[in-house]
């Protein structure tokens, strides 16, 4: 039987994994904040408001996809490929050449 004061260190070894834990996931958090701020940033930035309010709608149905789009505009900006403004039509073009394609289904009744 374990006596009183291995159950003490015990709980203080739980107590701080837990309290170690808890920092980790908050350091995590709060990086992820911050790639989100520096990654709307860049949006706002080579984005006209008509494209950003097209991918907001666009992240309510396919946040993957948004996602996707989103880190090709910034390794294309990073990379000097583009130097004005996307637009909406553009955006559109380039949603096209991502989105895939939908399979149409017939049904023959015979």
């Amino acid at each position: 039987m374990p006596d009183e004061d291995e159950l003490a260190a015990l709980r203080q070894r739980k107590i701080q994994e837990l309290q170690l834990r808890a920092q980790q996931e908050a350091m995590a958090h709060e990086q992820t904040k911050q790639v989100d701020a520096q990654k709307a940033m860049v949006m706002r930035q080579i984005l006209t408001p008509e494209a950003r309010e097209r991918l907001a709608n666009l992240r309510m149905t396919r946040p993957d996809l948004v996602e996707s789009v989103e880190n090709q505009l910034i390794t294309l900006v990073q990379s000097g490929r583009v130097n004005q403004k996307i637009d909406d039509y553009t955006l559109r073009q380039l949603l096209r050449k991502i989105m895939p394609t939908k399979r149409e289904i017939k049904i023959e009744r015979r």
